[in-house]
């Protein structure tokens, strides 16, 4: 990006024209057009970690997708750089109700949400400038081989270069 100013954490919605010429956003959709149409119902993340004895699942990611499980993912750091310990690091992740201000991990995607966000790729049709792109920009739940392939058929796009043969799915 030599030559190109980059900025983050920028409140723009109504003044981004003033910005440049083009803008990629990844922020929440909702927040961008000033909640014109309502907030978008996200999740958040609570984190509890832990220094233990051992092993305690022998693999890096573990997903609990069950209603009755309260946490939805249990990760062991070590197992990321298959090191040696006689101690493991274990991360127990638990889904929070979003409130403005917190940190939205992933968007609700529910009939309710997906009618509202409708509304808001209605207003985004006429801004040819402004690249949409990622989990809160397009209300998408996406694994992160899924918003790497998003990005490069973005940026494809975006150079005048057509990259379908990258993987999304």
């Amino acid at each position: 990006l030599e030559g190109v100013e980059v900025r983050t954490n920028e409140r723009l919605y109504g003044r981004w024209e003033s910005v440049a010429d083009r803008l990629v956003y990844t922020g929440k959709i909702d927040e961008f057009f000033g909640y014109k149409h309502g907030d978008l119902d996200y999740l958040t993340l609570n984190f509890d970690t832990k220094v233990m004895d051992g092993d305690f699942q022998g693999t890096s990611l573990m997903g609990y997708p069950q209603y009755e499980v309260p946490y939805t993912r249990i990760t062991e750091h070590k197992h990321f750089e298959y090191m040696e310990s006689d101690k493991t690091v274990v991360t127990w992740e638990y889904p929070v109700p979003y409130k403005r201000g917190m940190v939205p991990d992933y968007p609700v995607v529910d009939k309710s949400n997906t009618e509202k966000y409708q509304l808001y790729v209605q207003e985004k049709a006429g801004l040819d400038n402004i690249v949409f792109g990622g989990r809160l920009a397009t209300f998408k739940y996406y694994d992160m081989h899924q918003v790497i392939a998003a990005a490069l058929v973005a940026a494809g796009k975006e150079l005048g270069e057509e990259w379908t043969s990258v993987c999304t799915s």
